[in-house]
């Protein structure tokens, strides 16, 4: 494969989370409620207080060891919400019997190889709001979408996918009818992410449902014999035809720890 299609994903969530290169909504950094002027004089801070909370002017740490070597495409900053639309996908037992052949055969070029936790398709790269802009900005994401049906869509042919940074590799089902529904979707949710002065989603995108991912770049052992042998794999599957049709019911939101679904008409 000569151009490996970026994913919309960013180095720290799971299935959430694509690439951030978003911009903070001008206006919305200001003043906080309440706050008082400064003393003129403090009294001294005691040292066992001061060690009880250390690291505290610094912010948080990342430790990618805890999320499974992944590091954040963004700083983490008080107060911004990395937030990503996309339309969910909800695997039944015979998708994940597929999954799990895929996945054990990918293993033995690259063992590395995990499987998602939940299963999507991106409608946008991750962007940072601020968490006033939440509501509103779901809101005008509602309004956008209000009109949509819902519709029928495959995602039948295997690829191989990196995050912007090329340090994450994922094993993709690209869809293979349907793609003009979800460039219509696409077109409507980048209005509002210029509305927000967010970024938009990319040219051209591969629309895909993500099965597995590893750290790091793993191109070079995936592509060739192994991609052609995962595709076999897929198209000698029992009924894999009708296992990989789809409908999209829903356009989901998740902003941070929250999320918010518009169903399709």
């Amino acid at each position: 494969m000569s151009a490996v299609p970026l994913v919309g994903y960013s180095s720290s969530g799971s299935e959430d989370e694509a690439e951030a290169g978003a911009r903070v909504r001008p206006g919305a950094e200001g003043r906080s409620r309440g706050q008082s002027p400064l003393p003129s004089q403090r009294l001294p801070v005691p040292d066992s207080v001061l060690h009880m909370f250390p690291g505290t002017e610094e912010g948080p740490m990342d430790d990618s060891a805890k999320h499974g070597g992944r590091v954040r495409t963004f700083p983490h900053e008080r107060g911004n919400w990395a937030t990503h639309v996309y339309v969910p996908y909800e695997a039944g037992e015979e998708f994940l019997d597929l999954l799990d052949a895929l996945l054990c055969h990918a293993q033995t070029y690259v063992p590395r190889l995990v499987r998602m936790e939940a299963f999507h398709l991106s409608l946008s790269q991750s962007v940072v709001l601020r968490h006033h802009w939440i509501l509103p900005f779901v809101q005008a994401l509602k309004d956008r979408v209000a009109s949509f049906q819902r519709f029928c869509f495959t995602a039948d042919r295997v690829k191989i996918y990196t995050n912007q940074e090329k340090t994450r590799t994922f094993v993709g089902l690209e869809v293979t009818s349907g793609h003009a529904h979800f460039l219509d979707l696409v077109a409507e949710v980048d209005r509002v992410m210029e509305e927000f002065d967010l970024s938009t989603f990319y040219q051209d995108p591969s629309f895909h449902i993500s099965l597995a991912w590893c750290v790091g770049d793993a191109r070079l052992q995936m592509e060739g014999p192994c991609l052609q042998e995962l595709q076999g794999i897929v198209d000698e599957f029992e009924d894999s035809e009708m296992l990989l049709r789809a409908y999209a019911e829903q356009i989901r939101c998740k902003s941070g720890n929250k999320f918010f679904s518009m169903p399709l008409k």
